[in-house]
C-alpha cells in the first residue's frame, strides 16, 4: 500500500490495493472520524491478513497484532477483540466494494486471453453459506437454519484460472433469478449459468437486448422442436435443434437452440442458447466450463475463512465476504505480474511460508521453473 509495506512478503502481495484511492474514500466515508486507534488501513491489514492464516475469531487475530513484523505494517502495538468486532461492523461494505473493483480492473487490465477459447465467458452461480439462527434472525430461510446467498459473476484469466467479477450478498432464502439482472448486464460477453437462473421472460430479454447466453434446461420443461440440424455420428453432440420453449399458454416469443449433450460426469444434459453460430461441439464446450465456478467456491471455503464469520450483522458478514474476494484477487495480481505458471495454490502456500521474509525470497520462489 505504501513505501512501509515492500519490505516482507506481506508488504509485496498488499501493495497492489491503491493507498491514495484507499485513503481519499476514507475520509470522503468518515470512517476514522472518530478512531483514536484502530484505523481503517490497519483493520484491512488485519483483517486481509487473517483470511490468509485461516484465523477463526476476533481474539486470534488480535494476538496477530503482537507480532513485532507486523506492528510496524499496522502502526499498533496492540488491539482488543472488542476493538476489532466494532470496526467490522462499522467499515462501510461500500468502501470494501470499491477496493475489490479497484482489483478487478487491475486484473482486467494485465489479462491477454483475447486469443483464448475462453475469452468473453462470464461464468453466474451462487453458493450458499448456513449461518447459526440465533445469531443471523437477519437471514432466516429454513425453520432450524440461517443462511446467506453469495451470487458471483466469474472471468477467465486464461484457460485454467479465473477470477470473480462481481458479487452480490442476498439472504440464503432469495431465488437465482432474483440477481439475474445485476449478473447479467453486458452484451459483449457470453454468460454461462445453471437450470437455477432459468426464466424464459429474461431469455427473451437477452435475445432483444443482444445478450448471448447458454444454459441448462429443466427437465420438466416443455419443448417444441422447430427443426432438427445433422451432427456427426463421432461427435459428442447428440442432437442439436431450434425450438421454442415453454407451454403454448405461457412460451417464449424467440427461437432458441438446444443442444443434447454429455456433461463433466457423463450426464446427459440440455442445453438451450440464442447462439447459432457456434459449433455444437464449441457450446458443449462452453457449458462445461461452468464447472470452473463450482472449483473456484471450493477453493476460497477451503483456504480463506468464510466459514468462521467475525461478526453477526449484515455488514460485518459482507465485510468479510469482501475481504475473502480481495485477498484472491491480490493472489491473481501476482500470478499475472510474475507471469508465473505455479498454481494459485502453491503461490499462496509459499506465502505463507514467506510472510514476513523479504519479498524477495517470495518472489525468486515464485518466478522458479
Amino acid at each position: 500500500m505504501d513505501k512501509d509495506t515492500l519490505f516482507s512478503s506481506f508488504g509485496k502481495w498488499v501493495t497492489p490495493l491503491n493507498s491514495v484511492k484507499f485513503t481519499q474514500r476514507i475520509e470522503e466515508m468518515k470512517q476514522d472520524k472518530y478512531t483514536k486507534k484502530l484505523t481503517t488501513k490497519a483493520y484491512l491489514l488485519l483483517f486481509l491478513h487473517a483470511q490468509l492464516q485461516q484465523r477463526e475469531g476476533l481474539r486470534a487475530i488480535a494476538d496477530d497484532a503482537l507480532l513485532d513484523d507486523f506492528q510496524r505494517e499496522l502502526g499498533l502495538t496492540s488491539i482488543s477483540a472488542s476493538q476489532l468486532s466494532r470496526k467490522h461492523r462499522q467499515v462501510k461494505p461500500e468502501l470494501l466494494a470499491e477496493i475489490f473493483l479497484d482489483l478487478v480492473n487491475q486484473i482486467r487490465q494485465m489479462s491477454t486471453n483475447s486469443s483464448s477459447q475462453v475469452s468473453g465467458l462470464k461464468i453466474v452461480d451462487s453458493t450458499t453459506i448456513s449461518l447459526n439462527l440465533k445469531k443471523y434472525q437477519w437471514a432466516t430461510f429454513r425453520k432450524t437454519k440461517s443462511g446467506i446467498k453469495v451470487h458471483l459473476r466469474l472471468v477467465f484469466v486464461n484457460e485454467d484460472t479465473v477470477y470473480p467479477e462481481k458479487m452480490v450478498m442476498t439472504p440464503a432464502g432469495n431465488n437465482d433469478r432474483t440477481q439475474m439482472e445485476q449478473l447479467i448486464d453486458e452484451t459483449d460477453a457470453m454468460y454461462v449459468f445453471d437450470r437455477g437462473y432459468v426464466d424464459y421472460e429474461k431469455f427473451d430479454y437477452y435475445c432483444d437486448k443482444g445478450l448471448f447466453f447458454a444454459s441448462r434446461l429443466k427437465k420438466n420443461a416443455y419443448v417444441r422442436f422447430l427443426e432438427s440440424f445433422s451432427v456427426p455420428s463421432n461427435s459428442s453432440i447428440l442432437s442439436d435443434s431450434m425450438v421454442v420453449i415453454g407451454t403454448p399458454q405461457k412460451r417464449t416469443e424467440n427461437v432458441f437452440r438446444l443442444i443434447e449433450t454429455f456433461d463433466s460426469d457423463g450426464n446427459r444434459i440440455r442445453i438451450i442458447t440464442n447462439r447459432f453460430d457456434l459449433d455444437p461441439e464449441e457450446l458443449g464446450d462452453i457449458y462445461r466450463s461452468r464447472w470452473a465456478i463450482e472449483l473456484f467456491f471450493k477453493w476460497i471455503k477451503q483456504r480463506l475463512t468464510l466459514k468462521h464469520l467475525y461478526g453477526t450483522s449484515p455488514e460485518a458478514v459482507e465485510n468479510q465476504v469482501y475481504l475473502a474476494l480481495i485477498s484472491y484477487c491480490l493472489l491473481i495480481l501476482i500470478q499475472l505480474e510474475m507471469k508465473s505458471k505455479h498454481s494459485l495454490t502453491q503461490i499462496y502456500r509459499w506465502l505463507r511460508v514467506f510472510l514476513w521474509k523479504p519479498s524477495t525470497v517470495w518472489v525468486e520462489r515464485i518466478q522458479r521453473e
